[in-house]
C-alpha cells in the first residue's frame, strides 16, 4: 500500500504549484535532481552512489529508511551534496555529525516525552519495548529508558524482533511476553512488521482485557493507511503520532489525492494521506524554492584528490554548488500543507503530538501532548471537549493495572519463627478446628506493607519454622540452602549470618529505652515508698518489730526489771541497745 502512495505526490500538486516548480527547476538543470522515492530498490545506497559518481546529482531526495539514510548521509557529507529524507526518523542520524544530511521529518526522540507522560498518567511502573532490530528500531530505546527512569518506571525486558522474522518466530516471542508479569508493551516498528505482530497477538489472545499496547508514531502515523483487517486486530491500542494541521490546503490536497488514487487503483479504497506523504510534498516544494533562491543553473563538480584507494568512494567528486544549496534549503521557510515548514539544526521541529485510540474502523483522538502542558486535560470526562473515554483491549474502559500473575509464576516461601515469648513481633496461631495457621505481629505488618507498595504482584506464603532444637541461625541457614525464599521476624543482624544471606535495613531502633511521663503534675511526700512494693514494705516492718521485740526481751532479762511500763526504746534503738548493754557489762570487769 505504501509504495503506491509515494508516486502520487508530484501528481497531486495543484496546477499553480506545478507551474511554479517548473519555473524554479530550470529544464536544463532538472535532470540533476533525483527523487529517489517509490520503492525500496530505488532507494538503495548503490543507486545513490551511481547518482553521485556518474550522473553527478546536485541533491538526493528520499532515502526511506534510517539504515539507507545513514550511508547516504556519509556520501553526501563527503561530496557536499545535500541528502534530504522525509521518513528517516532514527535519532542515530544526526545532522550535526553529517551537516549535508537534512531531515524534513521529526526526530523519533521528540515523542519520548509524550510516551512517558502516558505511562505516568496511568500509573504504570514497568514497560516492555517491542521493537524491530534495525537502526530505526533501536535508535529511540536509550531515550525511552532515560525518560522512563525520570518517572520511576523501569524496562524489565526488551523484545527485539528481526524485520524478516517468520510468523512462528513472532508467535514464540509473543508467548515469551505472555509468561511475564508486565502487561504494558510499547511497539516501535514499521507498519509492515507491526501489522503482522498485532495479527498474531490477537490470534493467541494478547489483545484481551488486562493488556496495554502503546505505539510510537512509526506505526501511529500510518494508521489511516492500514487495511481494515489490521485495524480490527489493533482494537484498544493507544498510539502517539504527529499532529496534522487541519487547513484548507490539507482538504484540497486530500481530495486530489483520493481522486488520483481511485484512478490508478480502482479496486482499493483510497486512504487518507499520512504525515509522511505530507512531509514529502512539502519537501519537494521547499527544494524547488531553495534552488531558485540559490540561483544554481548548472552542475559543477571537482574531482577528489586521488589516493591509493581504488574503490568507488575514491572516484567521487565534490559539488561546487553544495554549500549554497545547503544554506538555501536550511533557510527555507513557508506555510506548507502540514503547517509551518522550518528547519532547526537540520531537521523539522514539532512540539505537539496527538494521542489516539484505535476503536472501530480507525483512530479516535483522545488528547494532545506538548512540552509545556504535558497531556491535555482531554482525558478528564468533565472536560468541555467531551471526548470519549479510552477503550482498552477487551473492550473495557477500566484502566489496566499493568501487571498480572505470570503463567509460570511461583509463590514465595517466607519462613517465620514460632515464638513462645514476645509475640508482639511474630505470633503464629494454629487453629485445630479448620487446620488453619494465622501469622500476625509487627514484623508481619511491616513486610505486608512493603509488598503492597510494589508495582507488581508477588504472591507469597508464610511457613512457620518450629523445630525442637531449632534456632534463628538454623532458620536463616534454610534461606542459604534455598529451602525458603526469605525470613520475616525479629532476627538479629550479626556478622556470621551476613556471610550467607542479605539483610534488609533495620526497621526498629537499637538501644535502651525508658518510658517516663511527659509532665509530672503533682508532688507526693510519700514518693520515697514507691521503689518498693506494698508487700515488701509490710514484710520489712514485720521483721522490724519482731527484731525489736526480741532485743527488748533480752534487755529486760539482763536488767532484772519488769515490763510494767511500756518501753519504746528497745524498738527505736534496735541497733544501739546491744552496744549499750555490752558497755555496761564491761565496766565492772574493767574496774577489777
Amino acid at each position: 500500500m505504501t509504495e503506491k502512495l509515494y508516486p502520487l505526490l508530484l501528481a497531486n500538486m495543484s496546477e499553480s504549484r506545478v507551474t511554479e516548480m517548473k519555473r524554479c527547476l530550470d529544464c536544463s538543470f532538472v535532470s540533476t535532481f533525483f527523487l529517489v522515492v517509490g520503492s525500496t530498490a530505488a532507494a538503495r545506497p548503490s543507486v545513490a552512489l551511481d547518482l553521485l559518481k556518474n550522473i553527478q546529482a546536485q541533491v538526493i531526495l528520499g532515502p526511506l529508511s534510517s539504515s539507507q539514510a545513514e550511508f547516504m548521509a556519509y556520501l553526501g557529507n563527503e561530496t557536499r551534496v545535500p541528502i534530504i529524507s522525509f521518513s528517516a526518523t532514527s535519532p542515530s542520524l544526526s545532522p550535526e555529525r553529517t551537516p549535508y544530511f537534512i531531515r524534513t521529518a521529526i526526530n523519533d526522540s521528540s515523542q519520548v516525552g509524550a510516551i512517558s507522560a502516558l505511562v505516568k498518567f496511568f500509573g504504570w511502573r514497568e514497560v516492555v519495548p517491542v521493537y524491530e532490530d534495525t537502526d530505526f528500531g533501536s535508535g529511540i530505546i536509550p531515550y525511552l529508558v532515560e525518560a522512563f527512569q525520570a518517572i520511576d518506571a523501569s524496562v524489565p525486558y526488551r523484545s527485539v524482533i528481526s524485520p524478516s522474522a517468520k510468523d512462528e518466530q513472532l508467535i514464540a516471542e509473543l508467548y515469551k511476553l505472555m509468561t511475564m508479569q508486565t502487561r504494558v508493551f510499547l511497539v516501535h516498528m514499521t507498519s509492515s512488521l507491526g501489522s503482522r505482530l498485532f495479527l498474531k497477538a490477537k490470534e493467541i489472545g494478547m489483545m484481551e482485557e488486562g493488556y496495554v499496547w502503546l505505539m510510537t508514531d512509526g506505526m501511529g502515523n500510518m494508521l489511516d493507511s492500514l487495511d481494515p483487517g489490521i485495524i480490527d486486530a489493533m482494537q484498544g491500542v493507544v498510539a502517539v503520532r504527529s499532529c496534522m494541521q487541519r487547513s484548507r490546503e490539507m482538504v484540497n490536497f486530500t481530495a486530489r489525492w483520493k481522486t488520483r488514487f481511485r484512478q490508478e487503483n480502482p479496486s482499493d479504497e483510497p486512504p487518507n494521506p499520512s504525515v509522511f506523504q505530507l512531509w514529502a510534498y512539502d519537501t519537494v516544494w521547499a527544494l524547488a524554492m531553495a534552488v531558485e533562491k540559490a540561483g544554481v543553473s548548472s552542475s559543477s563538480f571537482q574531482k577528489l584528490p586521488e589516493g591509493d584507494n581504488s574503490t568507488d568512494l575514491a572516484s567521487l567528486s565534490i559539488s561546487s554548488n553544495g554549500p549554497e544549496l545547503l544554506e538555501a534549503i536550511l533557510n527555507t521557510r513557508f506555510r506548507g500543507i502540514n503547517g509551518a515548514f522550518q528547519l532547526v539544526n537540520g531537521q523539522l521541529q514539532s512540539s505537539v503530538f496527538e494521542i489516539v485510540n484505535v476503536i472501530g474502523k480507525g483512530a479516535r483522538q483522545i488528547a494532545f501532548w506538548t512540552p509545556e502542558f504535558e497531556i491535555s486535560k482531554l482525558f478528564n470526562s468533565t472536560s468541555p471537549a467531551n471526548l470519549k473515554t479510552v477503550i482498552w483491549p477487551g473492550d473495557t474502559t477500566s484502566v489496566p493495572k499493568g501487571w498480572e500473575m505470570p503463567t509460570n509464576g511461583r509463590r514465595l516461601k517466607i519462613a517465620v519463627p514460632v515464638k513462645y515469648g514476645f509475640n508482639e513481633f511474630v505470633n503464629v496461631v494454629h487453629d485445630q478446628t479448620n487446620n488453619r495457621t494465622t501469622v500476625t505481629g509487627y514484623c508481619i505488618d511491616v513486610f505486608d506493607a512493603v509488598m503492597q507498595l510494589l508495582p507488581y504482584a508477588v504472591p507469597y506464603d508464610y511457613i512457620p519454622f518450629d523445630t525442637p532444637d531449632g534456632s534463628y541461625s538454623d532458620m536463616i541457614d534454610q534461606v542459604f540452602l534455598q529451602r525458603y525464599d526469605a525470613v520475616v521476624g525479629d532476627t538479629t543482624i550479626i556478622a556470621n549470618r551476613s556471610l550467607y544471606v542479605d539483610f534488609t535495613l533495620p526497621y526498629t531502633e537499637s538501644g535502651v529505652s525508658m518510658i517516663v511521663p511527659i509532665k509530672e503534675d503533682k508532688r507526693n511526700m510519700w514518693i520515697f515508698l514507691e521503689p518498693l512494693t506494698t508487700d515488701l514494705w509490710l514484710g520489712t516492718l514485720t521483721f522490724f518489730f519482731f527484731t525489736g521485740g526480741k532485743v527488748g526481751e533480752q534487755s529486760v532479762e539482763s536488767d532484772g526489771g519488769d515490763m510494767g511500763v511500756c518501753r519504746l526504746d528497745p524498738y527505736i534503738f534496735v541497733h544501739s541497745k546491744p552496744d549499750i548493754n555490752a558497755h555496761r557489762a564491761a565496766t565492772p570487769a574493767n574496774g577489777h
